[in-house]
């Protein structure tokens, strides 16, 4: 029977964050969400690393299953590292392939800038590496929006409450559907729970937790790197456009790259087998035992 334990990790007061691992074998894998995520975006991936390896899921502060630390201004990038590194040590994982999906992207990145001594190696899916207010839908409107849009969550954050409980519909989903994703790829039951999380999710944490990626940038770290990277570009994708995602492989030393036809900001979701195929081929040719042991 393979490993499996799920529990609490205590941070700051308030902060308990939730975490799973399980499965076995080397190297271990490190999933990082995206922003307002609970891991929804794993459910097909999660199944073929855990045959091979062990898996770390957790949530980040405000989000899932994890706390909201009783001074909430103690939220965002700088704690997401920290609190990843305390994971680490917790579950017993030295060295792991840092996963990332959307803002997942950035953490991994800031991550491997602080402790690259325990990043085996990066696969980063649909992401940027900083700065994605400037980006999103390829103009900066949600950079001009935003200060608005915090100011009136942080005012009346009981009104932004009530809205944001509402996104858990058909409208909802139709919606994203047909705006933001490839609805002819999407099955209707693999975004929804993504929905149902943001719905339940305290809208003074998100704001929150954007406001502190919207100036953070690892670009300066790309070419300093120094373990196998995988990035995951899809090639409908308006949160992430797909010429950040081509950027950022060509910043990277020895970067491999995939490009999803068709896919968009979920795209391993709308094209599971692509995706999971080349991300099984990377970590066998590229990060398998052998090189963990020798980089150890």
């Amino acid at each position: 029977m393979s490993y499996f334990r799920q529990d609490f990790l205590q941070t700051d007061p308030g902060a308990d964050l939730w975490f799973q691992v399980q499965g076995d074998g080397e190297p271990s894998a490190v999933l990082c969400d995206g922003l307002g995520c609970d891991g929804f975006v794993w459910k097909y991936l999660l199944p073929v690393l855990r045959q091979n390896q062990r898996v770390l899921r957790w949530h980040y502060r405000g989000h899932g299953q994890s706390g909201v630390p009783a001074d909430a201004s103690r939220i965002g990038m700088e704690f997401s590292c920290s609190d990843l590194l305390r994971l680490m040590d917790h579950a017993g994982l030295e060295r792991s392939v840092i996963f990332g999906h959307s803002m997942g992207v950035q953490v991994a990145l800031e991550f491997h800038r602080r402790h690259a001594s325990r990043v085996a190696g990066l696969v980063l899916l649909c992401g940027s590496y900083g700065n994605p207010l400037d980006t999103w839908h390829d103009h900066s409107l949600l950079r001009k929006a935003f200060p608005l849009i915090r100011a009136a969550v942080e005012k009346a954050p009981h009104l932004a409450r009530r809205i944001t409980s509402r996104l858990k519909t058909s409208v909802a989903l139709e919606f994203s559907l047909r705006t933001e994703l490839n609805r002819d790829l999407l099955a209707r039951d693999d975004f929804w729970p993504y929905l149902e999380h943001l719905s339940k999710m305290d809208p003074l944490m998100f704001v929150r937790t954007l406001d502190s990626l919207k100036d953070h940038s690892a670009w300066d770290h790309l070419p300093h790197v120094d373990v196998p990277v995988l990035v995951v570009g899809g090639e409908i994708d308006r949160f992430t456009p797909v010429w950040l995602s081509e950027r950022m492989a060509n910043h990277i030393p020895g970067c491999d790259y995939l490009f999803v036809p068709g896919g968009s900001h979920t795209a391993p979701l709308e094209r599971s087998s692509l995706v999971n195929d080349r991300i099984q081929h990377f970590l066998q040719t590229r990060v398998g035992p052998a090189r963990l042991s020798k980089s150890a």
